[in-house]
């Protein structure tokens, strides 16, 4: 379901979202390319990377957008969460990773939502640390394997493992962008300053463009005194840094995730694909993507 309001005006239909405002809806590109690349990254697991990665990609998508996912974890989650048997492809994402010569254009699958495709992963990605290690420039692999495509798209959304390993450098330092989700909750905060070093270690050694695009308060819960409480903190930490659009805690995510598909085709009118879509917007009106 796409937004049918005008572009550049307000989406009076859509209410101001916890914790954010109503943003623009965003003017058509008139034409596609060259991709900002942006790696969805946190080391702590379960904080709504891959649900972030899917559903920002898919809202992106609606607002015409050309949006490619990498799937950059072993688990395979952003591959499955978009119907997509990464187990039954005869190349992945670590084939490239580990080619002399990487070709991604045979290996893009497109879904089921027009303006989004993927690049998928299965288990053998747990492998590519291994194989990397002893390669001259082993950070900048997956860099070689996106220079062909970035003309090809305007986002480039790279769904990191919770990990800060040879993969995670090898996103950032492809990248030009990092979003950190981070759940609301005590010990997700502990975790985000080792994060920050480690951009900050590749921004100065491999990757001078790179910065920090935005942190995303997921699992929201504004009930509980503890999700109040992180949320003030998370303010007092990142300031302009944070998102005003925050993800709140429902269901319909792992329901979506189930059906295969982005939260804003499986429940299109639901608060979780406004929110999605009003991140989307907001992504566009900071400048963080065109």
């Amino acid at each position: 379901m796409k937004d049918t309001a005008q572009p550049g005006l307000i989406d009076l239909d859509t209410p101001a979202l916890d914790g954010g405002e109503n943003f623009p809806i965003p003017e058509p590109l008139t034409s596609h390319g060259p991709a900002k690349v942006i790696s969805m990254c946190n080391q702590k697991g379960g904080v709504g990377k891959t649900t972030t990665t899917i559903n920002l990609g898919a809202a992106l998508a609606e607002y015409g957008r050309k949006v490619l996912i990498i799937d950059f974890d072993p688990q395979g989650a952003a591959s499955a969460g978009l119907g997509i048997n990464a187990n039954e492809r005869d190349t992945t994402i670590y084939d490239l990773l580990v080619a002399a010569r990487p070709d991604i254009l045979p290996v893009i699958e497109h879904t089921s939502t027009p303006g989004l495709d993927i690049v998928p992963a299965n288990i053998d990605l747990s492998a590519a640390e291994v194989q990397l290690v002893n390669e001259v420039a082993r950070e900048q692999a997956l860099t070689r394997v996106l220079r062909p495509v970035l003309d090809d798209y305007d986002i480039i959304l790279v769904d990191c493992q919770p990990s800060l390993g040879l993969l995670t450098v090898n996103a950032l330092t492809a990248s030009h962008g990092v979003i950190i989700p981070l759940e609301t909750e005590f010990f997700a905060l502990r975790g985000v300053a080792l994060l920050v070093e480690t951009v900050e270690r590749v921004r100065d050694r491999l990757n001078p463009r790179l910065q920090i695009d935005g942190v995303l308060a997921t699992m929201v819960n504004t009930q509980t005194l503890h999700s109040r409480e992180v949320l003030e903190r998370l303010e007092q930490a990142f300031g302009d840094t944070l998102y005003r659009t925050q993800i709140r805690r429902t269901i319909k995510f792992p329901d979506a995730s189930v059906a295969a598909e982005p939260i804003t085709s499986y429940a299109p009118t639901h608060s979780g694909a406004q929110a999605y879509r009003q991140l989307a917007r907001e992504l566009i009106a900071r400048g963080n993507v065109a």
